[in-house]
């Protein structure tokens, strides 16, 4: 029996990349700037509210980007869309680059609270005050950590940005099914 190919991808695909998507945005807008700097000052990141959503979006993140990559493997197939084939690279290289950032940007936040011996803080008051196998590690003194992050913080805003304009552009101007296929199913239009 001949399946015709899938042109979306199934729910939990969808509920996942979109809680992905706002989870990392209000991560991104309630990053603390000059993290570093307060808590040199002295102060104790359990007492702002942006340090520990920010924090705790961050542990979200991690959480639902190693459900996405185990779903990966188990889901139906997803959709396929014909495209000139220098398309069907670009998208594969911004999806491979958003994969690497989701991951790194989580490990860059445990090496920099780490080797500055400042504490992960979490909501409903959990928190980790010292991560020695960090701070004792070779990788601690390699880069400032914390500008790493910033840095990668930054750039996936930059590449969610370009994804979801290519996204835009698919759906106005080539009329592919590209943007439809990531939309419930209800919302097509």
């Amino acid at each position: 029996m001949n399946q015709q190919p899938a042109s979306r991808y199934d729910s939990f695909s969808q509920v996942l990349h979109w809680v992905t998507a706002i989870t990392v945005t209000v991560a991104f807008i309630l990053g603390p700037g000059g993290f570093g700097r307060l808590m040199r000052q002295g102060v104790d990141p359990a007492t702002r509210s942006d340090i520990v959503w920010h924090e705790s979006l961050g542990m979200l993140v991690l959480v639902l980007t190693v459900l996405r990559l185990a779903w990966m493997a188990l889901r139906p197939a997803a959709p396929q869309f014909q495209m000139a084939r220098w398309m069907h690279l670009a998208a594969k290289l911004v999806r491979i680059a958003l994969w690497v950032l989701l991951l790194a940007l989580p490990v860059t936040a445990f090496l920099a609270l780490g080797s500055e011996g400042h504490p992960l803080t979490l909501l409903g008051g959990v928190r980790i005050d010292r991560m020695p196998f960090i701070a004792e590690s070779r990788v601690a003194g390699l880069a400032d950590w914390g500008d790493v992050h910033q840095f990668l913080g930054d750039s996936i805003m930059w590449l969610a940005g370009l994804h979801a304009v290519a996204a835009i552009l698919h759906h106005v101007v080539l009329k592919d099914g590209v943007l439809v296929a990531m939309l419930p199913q209800g919302k097509s239009r």
